[in-house]
């Protein structure tokens, strides 16, 4: 796999990814979550000319997975991180977290930060495997309160969420 910057083109392929990733979700319960709509092109796109918009890309340059962020409180914010079933279980999820991590490292961030359910397998328990730890409700900073607000807004808050960091060292000198 190859991390790159999302192309224009690429683009339907990314909601294509988000489609396929969700479908597992109707097997823990969640059948909004898997029948909810992927991010629209013109949101893809506004990460994407942000710079803020990473594929990864297997052999013939097929994305294979996605990452959208977005900095909030001095960190990197992952708002999305997807992978094709297709590519599961082969490290995709995390080369896009450490391109991410590389990413806030050069721009200066502290950290990455997430949303994400508590008690889906393949998300809280993943990033702490990853190094992200949980905070704690009154930990929170104003930029990621307005996020859980959003979330909350759109429907996520019916299910367990939890707000994860990882700290970003700085470069080595």
């Amino acid at each position: 796999m190859r991390i790159r910057p999302a192309a224009p083109g690429d683009l339907p392929a990314l909601q294509d990814i988000e489609r396929a990733a969700g479908a597992p979700f109707r097997d823990v319960g969640m059948p909004e979550i898997a029948d909810d709509e992927p991010p629209s092109l013109g949101m893809l796109e506004r990460y994407r000319s942000a710079g803020r918009c990473w594929v990864a890309a297997d052999g013939p340059d097929r994305p294979a997975g996605y990452l959208l962020a977005e900095p909030v409180d001095g960190a990197l914010h992952i708002e999305q991180v997807s992978v094709h079933p297709r590519a599961a279980r082969r490290g995709v999820g995390r080369a896009l977290i450490e391109h991410a991590a590389g990413r806030a490292r050069a721009e200066g961030l502290t950290a990455l930060t997430l949303t994400t359910f508590a008690e889906v397998p393949w998300n809280a328990p993943y990033y702490a495997r990853l190094g992200f730890r949980v905070l704690d409700p009154d930990e929170l900073p104003d930029g990621l309160r307005r996020v859980v607000a959003e979330e909350a807004e759109v429907g996520l808050a019916r299910w367990p969420r939890v707000c994860m960091r990882r700290a970003v060292p700085p470069p080595v000198s």
